[in-house]
């Protein structure tokens, strides 16, 4: 199996018309800066032709891959699935409709490089470049909101542009809904994370899928566990240990009722 240095996962719903124009624009990125990737397609229970155009690109290319969903499942499983499958060293989370730019990825891939665990996307600077003014408006409230509630300096938790090392995703437990605090999620298990300024497109073929209902009130009650969870974290530091376990000899055989156990355990050490 050839070594694969980026894994990009992207959830799809609804996006035929998005995909090879997607799979064109990273490949014009990564195939003269000789980035060795694999691209996620996670279509999550599409109702138009987006799994034949997987299945297309999958024929084409055999750096992409596709999942398909049995019934739509939301994007935080469809980014979860993609992020199990993931191959690389360094995994990335991306959106379908071509307003994550994929010019963006070696400034990611170069910040990983300082050692930070999870870079996030910031559109604060352009935002206005790409979307609808209700669009920016329900964004800029959101983050506020969900900063003010959380404790949080992010300043695009919507962005799901993202990239973060392999060893991130074996610590994430996602939940429905909380993609969005991804970021959040990897602080509390002691990740560092940054955020570098990213480009905002707009939208070429199809319909968002967000609005001010789904980016702030349909989110608040997973805004509200995520203030739970940070308000309940472990806090502790092992300051000494005692452990003499190594000058123990090896296994030895311990009677216990009728049958026996190996224990680790000298008689003399209980």
């Amino acid at each position: 199996m050839r070594t694969v240095e980026l894994s990009i996962c992207v959830p799809v719903y609804n996006e035929q018309d998005n995909l090879k124009l997607l799979h064109r624009a990273i490949c014009d990125v990564v195939d003269p800066a000789g980035i060795a990737v694999e691209l996620i397609l996670v279509d999550d229970g599409s109702t138009d032709g987006s799994w034949k155009e997987i299945e297309a690109l999958v024929a084409a290319d055999p750096r992409v891959r596709g999942l398909k969903f049995l019934a739509n499942c939301g994007e935080t499983a469809a980014s979860d699935a993609g992020l199990r499958a993931a191959r690389g060293r360094y995994v990335m989370t991306m959106d379908a409709d071509l307003q994550n730019d994929p010019a963006d990825i070696p400034a990611f891939l170069a910040k990983l490089a300082e050692g930070w665990d999870c870079v996030c996307g910031t559109r604060v600077a352009v935002r206005g470049e790409g979307d609808s003014l209700v669009r920016v408006a329900s964004s800029r409230i959101a983050n506020w909101v969900r900063n003010r509630l959380s404790n949080e300096n992010i300043s695009d938790a919507g962005c799901t542009y993202r990239a973060f090392r392999r060893e991130c995703v074996d610590k994430l437990k996602l939940y429905r809904g909380l993609h969005r605090f991804i970021p959040t999620l990897l602080k509390m298990e002691g990740f560092r994370v940054t955020e570098i300024p990213v480009r905002n497109n707009p939208r070429l073929h199809g319909q968002s899928k967000y609005g001010v209902w789904n980016r702030l009130f349909k989110s608040f009650h997973d805004l509200l566990a995520i203030r739970w969870m940070k308000s309940r974290l472990l806090g502790y530091h092992v300051q000494l240990e005692l452990d003499r376990s190594r000058d123990l000899p090896g296994p030895v055989q311990v009677q216990v009722g009728a049958s026996v156990a190996q224990s680790p355990h000298t008689a003399a050490s209980r």
